[in-house]
């Protein structure tokens, strides 16, 4: 067809290589961070403060070498899920594994003037079941965790 002809809608045929490009193919939701081969990959260090009740304020990690006491030090890969530090918290905290229970986590990290940021990133629950959804899934990789950033966990109580 020529420039103008109509096709069977009635209208016009844009001109061929004019115009926008096709929308792309829809595609699968993936995470965006790729699953890490555990036994090939080196775990990171991440120190991890949990505390009942809330979590810690910036001002508690203002000063380096003074953190919060309640001090869990683990050694992961950035694919860990919330579910699996969930399970993790649950077995140095006792009040993490009441079945009313509720896990906040929160990623602790510097501004770029050097304050401490308390920024949460998800919740999940002690006792998981399909009629409340969490965030346990999440990957920390997901969720744009860095290393040396800090892990704060609020155990909370529903």
């Amino acid at each position: 067809m020529a420039e103008g002809q109509r096709r069977g809608g009635g209208r016009p045929m844009p001109p061929p290589g004019r115009g926008p490009p096709p929308p792309p193919p829809l595609a699968k939701a993936i995470p965006r961070y790729q699953p890490v081969d555990r036994e090939k990959t080196c775990p990171l260090l991440l120190r991890v403060f949990t505390k009942i009740g809330s979590h810690h304020t910036d001002g508690d990690f203002a000063v380096r070498g003074k953190e919060p006491k309640e001090e869990v030090q683990i050694y992961t890969w950035l694919d860990a899920t919330l579910r699996e530090l969930t399970d993790l918290v649950k077995e140095v905290a006792p009040e993490a594994r009441r079945r009313d229970a509720m896990l906040s986590f929160a990623f602790v990290y510097p501004d770029k003037f050097g304050r401490f940021v308390v920024r949460e990133v998800g919740k999940t629950f002690s006792q998981p079941n399909g009629r409340r959804p969490d965030h346990g899934s999440k990957a920390l990789g997901d969720l744009n965790f860095q290393i040396g950033d800090y892990l704060d966990v609020a155990i909370l109580f529903q």
